[in-house]
């Protein structure tokens, strides 16, 4: 059998959803409080120059997902996922396509993501590591998790590209270098501890950059854990705890994608400090954090060099999450 390598952290933005075409130029967007944003280049909507970069670098399907439909509007969301429809009949077996719907959109946006899984057949659904003001243990998200596990899509938390505070980020590019992390870590115990996997057992949720890179964290995220010990016992929003202990859902409902650290192994090497390689899945953040095929070529041979581990996380891990869908 061939090996199968997945690229689960993989963006694209149609052509039509780019104002002005950019050229040769790299366009810089800034939020409203002057912080930057987003990337947009033509390699977003170049469909061959992915198909050509994943051939050279030996990746087989690249899962697709686009930052204008992460938690947006109904009508953005739909003309993605048909874009994204469309790239996988147009590249037969290269790409699958994440569910864009707004976990906070109500009955318009769950009738879409039903036909997301039903009709367009996608595996798993993207959503932004915070939105609206609102953390994701906010009890605004629950019918989303719901409507997830009966749907049997796996999520897909992209950090928020724009983050509910940025004051602190107002400098350095502070808030996409290490304010998307932090909103990951954060997300990621927001999930665990607010029982939303207790009430959800079988939710899968894939967190992008290893989680913000929880692994050089994690140790200390542990002990918080002990409440006794840190005084908290009997408050009740610092004191809540999940029925199992913290890496019981790691090993369980959590996935960590290698995308958005530019394709460096310490990454990886990092995160398999803690986490088992059973958890995590390749991604690459191509087109941005990753922009050429010698970079992605490179990661690819540099996870393989892991022997066993680099197997479990370049094709196993994906075989077992999409289920024969690839």
């Amino acid at each position: 059998e061939s090996p199968m390598i997945v690229d689960f952290h993989h963006h694209f933005t149609p052509r039509e959803l780019i104002k002005d075409d950019p050229g040769d130029k790299l366009v810089l967007s800034y939020d409203e409080n002057g912080a930057p944003s987003y990337t947009t280049h033509k390699l977003l909507f170049d469909m061959e120059a992915h198909v050509k970069m994943m051939d050279e670098a030996g990746i087989d399907v690249a899962v697709l997902s686009c930052a204008a439909g992460m938690s947006a509007p109904t009508d953005r969301s739909k003309f993605i996922n048909d874009k994204a429809k469309q790239f996988e009949r147009d590249f037969p077996k290269r790409f699958l396509g994440y569910a864009h719907a707004n976990p906070l959109g109500g009955a318009e946006a769950f009738k879409e993501l039903g036909r997301c899984a039903d009709e367009l057949g996608f595996p798993g659904v993207v959503i932004t590591s915070e939105q609206d003001g609102l953390y994701l243990d906010a009890p605004e998200f629950e019918p989303f998790w719901a409507e997830c596990v009966k749907r049997k899509l796996f999520v897909f938390v992209h950090p928020a590209l724009k983050l509910n505070e940025s004051r602190q980020f107002n400098a350095f590019d502070l808030a996409r270098s290490v304010g998307r992390e932090f909103s990951l870590i954060m997300a990621t115990i927001r999930l665990i501890n607010s029982g939303i996997f207790d009430r959800h057992p079988s939710l899968v949720v894939q967190m992008s950059h290893l989680s913000g890179g929880i692994s050089s964290m994690i140790s200390r995220i542990r002990s918080y854990q002990d409440k006794v010990f840190w005084g908290t016992k009997g408050n009740p929003r610092h004191a809540a705890l999940p029925q199992n202990d913290f890496d019981y859902y790691i090993n369980n409902n959590l996935l960590f994608d290698s995308g958005g650290f530019c394709g460096v192994m310490g990454c990886v090497q990092t995160a398999l400090v803690e986490i088992p390689a059973s958890r995590l899945l390749f991604g690459t953040d191509y087109p941005q954090e990753i922009r050429t095929a010698e970079v992605t070529k490179n990661f690819v041979d540099g996870i393989a060099a892991l022997g066993a581990q680099g197997k479990l996380i370049l094709e196993d891990n994906a075989k077992a999450l999409l289920k024969g869908r690839i």
